[in-house]
């Protein structure tokens, strides 16, 4: 199975931007615009401390300057991971535009009132499903999962707003590169990276495809 990409789109160092997140900007909102399903759709990529990996797609839930925020449970697999190799890759696959954006840097927790900011955010059936769910830990079967749903409902019926849990919240990812690529007839694709250097300031540069 093989598709062939176009021959009349490109990215060249004239169509980028000066910094990288005025770049990913301007393609999230094309991304939108296409529109594409889930366009804040990312595959994050940890490891745990023997270097095994893992992955699975998460929702971006914020962009600036200092990073790519997501949420999770802390205790999470990913969470685990993250706390004893604090160090992500993210890949943003818009494959209807021939477009993926690479993404790779160390990672922090936010703040707790940005947490709580977001959470408040969430539908309330969201909410609950963050306190019910023991994520990533083996459970003997659907019901399980649904009577904790329950249990936590009851707990939280007068409540409002329901906190987040203390497991519970936001990672950014701080880039120390970031790749747009876009995909070009022939197999010719163009690949252009903004890099931080061990000075701190930004390059780019172009990859071989």
């Amino acid at each position: 199975m093989r598709n062939e990409y176009a021959a009349d789109q490109g990215l060249s160092e004239d169509d980028l931007a000066a910094d990288w997140h005025t770049q990913f900007g301007r393609w999230f909102a094309e991304a939108v615009a296409h529109p594409l399903p889930e366009p804040n759709a990312m595959i994050v990529a940890t490891a745990d401390a023997a270097g095994h990996s893992s992955g699975r797609t998460v929702l971006l839930k914020g962009y600036d300057p200092g990073g790519f925020v997501f949420y999770t449970n802390y205790d999470s697999r990913k969470g685990g991971e993250l706390a004893v190799n604090p160090w992500a890759s993210l890949v943003f696959p818009w494959f209807p535009m021939q477009r993926q954006v690479v993404v790779a840097g160390p990672v922090e927790r936010v703040d707790r009132a940005e947490t709580e900011e977001y959470f408040a955010s969430r539908p309330r059936g969201s909410q609950l499903g963050a306190w019910a769910s023991t994520q990533s830990r083996v459970i003997p079967d659907r019901a399980a999962l649904d009577d904790a749903y329950e249990a936590v409902a009851e707990r939280f019926a007068d409540v409002d707003p329901i906190p987040p849990p203390p497991h519970w919240g936001g990672f950014r990812v701080r880039p120390e590169s970031v790749e747009f690529w876009q995909g070009r007839a022939s197999r010719l694709h163009d690949r252009l990276r903004f890099r931080r250097t061990e000075g701190g300031t930004w390059v780019t540069e172009r990859l071989a495809p």
